[in-house]
C-alpha cells in the first residue's frame, strides 16, 4: 500500500489542534449537470441507500440520474443566492464565526469547513488541516442528530483519508448533540422571537428529515434522538401536549418511512381546527433546498391548499451568536485535554529555544 504524500515532518514545530466540521454536500450549481455529479456520488454511498448494490445501480443509473438531476435543479435555482448554494454559504459562515469565537487569531485552533460531498471535500479539508500543522483533529459533523447515513459516512469518509496517511493526527469526533443545552435553548429563542414579532400559532411543528423505516429496525438511534430533541424543545418552551407535533419530511421511493410524514400532516391540520402553523426544522443547522424549498415552498401550497390561513417558516439556526456559543461549547467539550496539552508543548517548545540561544551566546 503506497500513502499519501506528506509535508516534511519538522521537529518541534509548533502544533494546532483543527476542527473540521461536516456537513453533507451541495452541487456546484443550480444545473442538470452539477445535480447529476452531486447525487452520483452521494446516492452512490452505501450508507444512504441500503439495497443490494447490483440492484440499485441498475436503477441509479438507469432511471434516477436520467429524470432526478433536472427536476432537482429546477428546485435549487429557486434557492440559490449570489453568493451560491444555500447550505455551503451558511457552513462556512458558521465555520468562520467558530473559529472567531475559539481563536481569533488562528494561533491554536484552525476551523475548516468540508462536505461529505462535493467540495470542499472532506480529504482536502483534512489536507490542509494537516498542512497548517494540525497533529490534533476534531472531526464536528453538523448534524444533531445521529444517523449512519450522515454522522457515520461523514466519519467514513475522514477515517478513510486517514488510513491513507501515513502521520495520522491523534483524533476526536463528535457523535451528535441533539440534546445539548445550548442547541435547544438556540431552537426555543428563534422560536420565541418569531412569536413576539407574529403571534403564536395553533401548533409547532418539528419536521425532520426522515429515513426508511427499516434504519429504525436496524438498531439506528435517529429517530430515538430526534423525539429526544423534540421533547427538550417543547419543554424549554413549556408547551402542552396539544400545541406540538414531531414529524418527518424528504420521503424517497415507495418503502415505509419513518412517521408521520410531514406532509399528510400539513395536509390533515386545518381540517383539525389548526389553521395557523410554525414549522422549523430542528435536525438542520443550515437552511437547504430541504427547509427552503421542501418546506417553505411545497409545504406552503400543501396547507394553504388543505385550508389553512397562517403558514410560517422559522429559519433554521444559521449565523444566530447562541447556536455559535453552543457549537463553541460543543467544540469545547470535546477539546478538554487538548488546549492545556497544547499549552504545555509550547512552554517546551519555547524553553528549547531559549536553550539553543543561550548555548549561542556562551
Amino acid at each position: 500500500m503506497s500513502f499519501l504524500p506528506e509535508p516534511r515532518h519538522e521537529h518541534g514545530s509548533a502544533a494546532r489542534i483543527g476542527i473540521l466540521v461536516i456537513n453533507l454536500g451541495t452541487p456546484d450549481a443550480p444545473t442538470p449537470s452539477a445535480v447529476r455529479r452531486y447525487l452520483r456520488e452521494f446516492l452512490s454511498d452505501p450508507r444512504v441507500v441500503e439495497i443490494p448494490r447490483v440492484l440499485w445501480w441498475l436503477i441509479l443509473n438507469g432511471i434516477i440520474l436520467n429524470v432526478r438531476p433536472r427536476q432537482s435543479a429546477k428546485k435549487y435555482a429557486l434557492v440559490w443566492t449570489p453568493e451560491g448554494s444555500p447550505l455551503k454559504v451558511h457552513t462556512e459562515k458558521q465555520a468562520q464565526l467558530l473559529q472567531q469565537k475559539l481563536d481569533p487569531k488562528s494561533e491554536r485552533i484552525l476551523v475548516r469547513p468540508a462536505m461529505r460531498y462535493g467540495t470542499p471535500s472532506i480529504p482536502q479539508a483534512i489536507t490542509d488541516l494537516k498542512a497548517a500543522g494540525c497533529d490534533r483533529i476534531l472531526l464536528l459533523p453538523l448534524y444533531p442528530q445521529y444517523a449512519a447515513s450522515t454522522t457515520a459516512t461523514a466519519l467514513d469518509a475522514a477515517f478513510g483519508f486517514f488510513a491513507r496517511t501515513r502521520n495520522v493526527p491523534e483524533l476526536r469526533a463528535v457523535r451528535h448533540f441533539h440534546d445539548h443545552s445550548g442547541y435547544i435553548r438556540a431552537l426555543a429563542n428563534s422560536i420565541r422571537e418569531a412569536w413576539a414579532a407574529g403571534g403564536r400559532p395553533h401548533r409547532l411543528l418539528m419536521s425532520f428529515h426522515g429515513l426508511p423505516r427499516y434504519t429504525l429496525d436496524r438498531g439506528d438511534p435517529y429517530f430515538c434522538e430526534c423525539q429526544m430533541t423534540a421533547r427538550l424543545l417543547a419543554e424549554e418552551l413549556r408547551l402542552a401536549s396539544d400545541e406540538w407535533t414531531i414529524t418527518f419530511q424528504s420521503r424517497f421511493g415507495r418503502t415505509e418511512w419513518l412517521q408521520p410524514y410531514t406532509a399528510e400532516v400539513l395536509a390533515r391540520l386545518p381540517r383539525e381546527g389548526a389553521g395557523k402553523v410554525d414549522v422549523i426544522c430542528p435536525g438542520f443547522v443550515s437552511d437547504c433546498l430541504e427547509t427552503l424549498e421542501e418546506i417553505g415552498i411545497e409545504g406552503r401550497a400543501t396547507f394553504l391548499s388543505a385550508g389553512g390561513t397562517q403558514y410560517r417558516v422559522i429559519a433554521c439556526l444559521n449565523e444566530r451568536a447562541d447556536w455559535i456559543d453552543a457549537l463553541a461549547a460543543v467544540a469545547h467539550d470535546h477539546m478538554r485535554g487538548w488546549e492545556r496539552a497544547q499549552g504545555a508543548d509550547d512552554s517546551r517548545e519555547l524553553a528549547r529555544k531559549r536553550a539553543i540561544a543561550l548555548g549561542a551566546q556562551s
